[in-house]
């Protein structure tokens, strides 16, 4: 639309001292006499664009002309714009960047290299270590997806290792605790569904639309975690490990012991995950309880065992 392509070039104006009108043709895909008129308009709505000729010519916005910034402190734009930075890293969201340089052009005239600065003192980057790059393009896709209301169709594995096709209104892109997921309406499952994006397999756009319904992915958190009640555990850990105990728990929950080793209390629900999460500690944990959970961690430790020797009978 041509109102917000003239916002857009009035706060790349307000940021930049002189841009030229090819710059802005090819960035909004319109003709040079496209922007000359968004120019006229511009100045007709007392925004006062100027011409500078030479070989650094270009067009500008008169010096002393200035958006109210009053509302806003710079202390208020940096945080702003470092929770938009790290949203736009996995998104690389169009609107985003043009959000940004409308936000970036409240910053007062001298302050705005330290504001950039500043910005690398606290970096939001949702992706861990080693992120295969196709996990973005999915995360674009169904953010797409999501903003466009448009049913998407996915292959999903779910815990059993089941594979199926499943058609879904896409609601909310969720990131919680290490992952992502997708909530929305399962059409295939005529009902509410998270889907953890590490499961969803060929993932593509399709035609259709669909309503936006009342169901907001708060509504359907405890549903889906299974109602699960959290029980108690008590690890102990060897000694010399305590760089791995910081990492997962608070200073209440540890019991350091005279030889060195831990004890760490905590609460959790059990599934999958919370036998992932104990056995990742590998060799440097032992389950004292509860019995059942002891002998389930027990059960897997052989299985792996049996990999590395299957020759080896299990008892």
């Amino acid at each position: 639309m041509r109102i917000d392509r003239l916002l857009t070039i009035t706060i790349l104006m307000l940021n930049r001292e002189r841009v030229t009108a090819r710059e802005l043709a090819d960035k909004f895909e319109v003709s040079i006499r496209t922007i000359y008129r968004d120019f006229d308009a511009m100045n007709m709505a007392g925004i006062p664009v100027i011409s500078y000729s030479g070989n650094n010519g270009g067009f500008g916005i008169l010096e002393n002309y200035r958006l109210d910034r009053r509302l806003l402190t710079p202390q208020d734009v940096e945080a702003i714009l470092t929770t938009l930075h790290g949203v736009n890293r996995t998104l690389e969201d169009k609107s985003l960047s043009q959000a940004m340089d409308k936000i970036a052009s409240l910053i007062p005239r001298g302050q705005g290299e330290e504001v950039m600065q500043n910005l690398e003192q606290m970096v939001i980057d949702i992706f861990p270590w080693g992120e295969n790059p196709g996990h973005g393009e999915k995360i674009k896709c169904l953010h797409q997806a999501v903003a466009q209301r448009r049913i998407v169709q996915f292959a999903y594995i779910n815990s059993l290792g089941e594979r199926t096709i499943r058609k879904v209104e896409p609601m909310t892109l969720l990131f919680k605790g290490y992952s992502w997921y997708l909530f929305g309406f399962c059409q295939s499952k005529n009902d509410y569904r998270f889907f953890r994006l590490s499961r969803i397999k060929d993932c593509k756009i399709l035609s259709a639309s669909f309503a936006h319904r009342s169901k907001s992915y708060r509504d359907c958190l405890g549903p889906f975690s299974g109602n699960l009640e959290p029980i108690e555990f008590v690890l102990r850990f060897t000694a010399g490990v305590s760089q791995f105990i910081e990492d997962s728990f608070e200073g209440e929950q540890v019991e350091p012991q005279p030889d060195g080793s831990a004890i760490v209390r905590f609460r959790m629900p059990v599934n999958e995950w919370t036998y992932g999460f104990i056995l990742s500690f590998g060799e440097n944990v032992e389950v004292v309880s509860p019995e059942h959970i002891r002998n389930e961690i027990l059960e897997k430790i052989k299985k792996i065992h049996f990999f590395y020797k299957p020759d080896i009978e299990l008892s």
